[in-house]
């Protein structure tokens, strides 16, 4: 996918205004753990209406061991490298959380995808890192995964850097080597010379499910950390203000390269924070609480009261809506973030979830209206809404349910047991106004080798939550 106009001749586009004028997506590259003890995959999907074989799988890659957990992708090279010819995005990277193993896979032709090289665990634990997450591919060549544990699987935050060429390890990417208590996810702002990342928990913990008694017992965290992008230094650690800021997850820059904006999501406390520089001393960033989503009383449930629990969220190309993902209510919330200071909740659409009629438990709030369970193509869908990817024009937003194995084992285990969906979401262009497309589904439990629990998915040409500029 090249970008129509001010073309430097590297990967992506040469801005996001590009990215949105870019052609509409064709197939999705999407990554999924075994839902039994089978291998893990990584599928191409067509969802081109035009194709014979639109909503079918037309190329996998079954990685040769079991139990990794594969998560997350990012690139060899995207848009932060689009001023360099001789790049070419032609390889996802694929963390996996329970092995501490990276595949890389080469997709240049995206319907014969193939394994072309691994980087097995010993080569992590010998640089004392474990649990990789998300991969981000810089402009000088290199890739970062940030980690989130020590050999051992004890909590520690770094960042790992592999080569771009021959995709072996290099080391870390702190300047001064420091760590932080925990990790997950991170987005950088070349432009604004800062780096944000966040955390979840102690891998030896998440690895045996979610246990609340964990959280005030310090084994996931709840504070955001700010590092100096050039100097690859540390500079503050925010500590969001508990129960909202507790496991504060996917943190996401507006796309516009020197905007100061970021937004963080926070899974069990169910809270949007803004991450900007502090009106009195801008060298100094600080968070504000911009959106809550309150938690909901009920019964036959593991607790009294169950929060969203926000596992995703995403920004439009423009710089318009952001998108948030509450996996265990079900919905999927769009917030119109034109004043990014002031998020106003402008669509909403429910896709499985804890609450809806067909589940046993029982909402005890008087002003709750019923949600209907979600039938496409006869197939009720189970898990929650989840991962999620949005077509570069703002158009069509995709979503898959599966969150973590073992998670999802403990809150939805029917998901397990028959395999997770993926569904699209019509967005009207003017309005926002999302609408279910029941025309769409792709039924993992009845891919062949399956069921499997589809997670991330990405473009072939870069998407809202791969590419940065520069």
């Amino acid at each position: 996918m090249p970008c129509p106009s001010k073309c430097h001749g590297g990967p992506g586009y040469a801005s996001p205004a590009d990215a949105i004028k870019g052609p509409r997506e064709e197939v999705l590259f999407v990554t999924a753990p075994h839902a039994r003890d089978g291998p893990d995959a990584i599928f191409t999907v067509d969802v081109n209406p035009e194709s014979e074989t639109f909503c079918q799988i037309i190329s996998r890659v079954d990685v040769p061991n079991i139990g990794d957990e594969v998560h997350h992708t990012g690139w060899n090279a995207c848009s932060s490298c689009h001023d360099k010819p001789t790049e070419k995005r032609s390889h996802l990277i694929v963390p996996c959380l329970n092995s501490d193993r990276i595949y890389v896979i080469n997709v240049e032709n995206e319907r014969e995808i193939y394994l072309q090289h691994t980087i097995e665990p010993s080569k992590l634990h010998a640089l004392n890192l474990s649990f990789p997450h998300t991969s981000h591919c810089l402009a000088d060549g290199n890739i970062m995964i940030s980690t989130l544990g020590e050999a051992d699987g004890s909590p520690s935050g770094n960042f790992l850097l592999l080569d771009g060429k021959t995709f072996e390890p290099k080391g870390t990417w702190p300047a001064d080597g420091k760590v932080v208590p925990f990790n997950y996810d991170f987005w950088y702002q070349p432009r604004r010379n800062i780096m944000i990342s966040t955390e979840w928990g102690s891998p030896n913990h998440i690895k045996k499910g979610f246990n609340p008694a964990h959280v005030p017992e310090g084994l996931y965290g709840n504070s955001v950390h700010i590092f100096e992008w050039d100097t690859k230094k540390h500079l503050q650690t925010i500590d969001l203000p508990m129960p909202l800021g507790a496991l504060p997850l996917e943190v996401r820059f507006l796309h516009e390269p020197n905007s100061e904006h970021a937004f963080v999501g926070c899974a069990l406390g169910s809270a949007i924070f803004r991450i900007h520089p502090d009106e009195k001393n801008p060298k100094v960033q600080t968070a504000s609480l911009v959106a809550t989503i309150p938690s909901k009383k009920v019964e036959n449930w593991a607790l009294p009261d169950m929060p969203a629990l926000i596992t995703d969220i995403l920004i439009s190309m423009d710089d318009r809506f952001l998108y948030v993902s509450c996996w265990l209510h079900g919905d999927i919330r769009q917030y119109d973030i034109s004043d990014p200071k002031n998020p106003k909740l402008n669509s909403q659409v429910f896709i499985g979830g804890s609450i809806h009629s067909e589940t046993t438990v029982k909402v005890l709030e008087e002003d709750h209206d019923e949600i209907p369970a979600l039938y496409v193509k006869g197939r009720q869908i189970e898990g929650g809404p989840q991962m999620l990817q949005l077509s570069l024009d703002g158009k069509r937003l995709y979503v898959t349910t599966s969150l973590y194995k073992k998670w999802d084992d403990q809150f939805y285990p029917e998901n397990v047991r028959s395999g997770a969906t993926m569904l699209q979401i019509d967005v009207d262009p003017i309005t926002g106004h999302m609408v279910i497309n029941k025309n769409f589904l792709i039924d993992f439990g009845k891919v062949a080798g399956g069921p499997y629990l589809a997670h991330e998915m990405r473009y072939p040409g870069g998407d809202c939550t791969s590419d940065i500029w520069i």
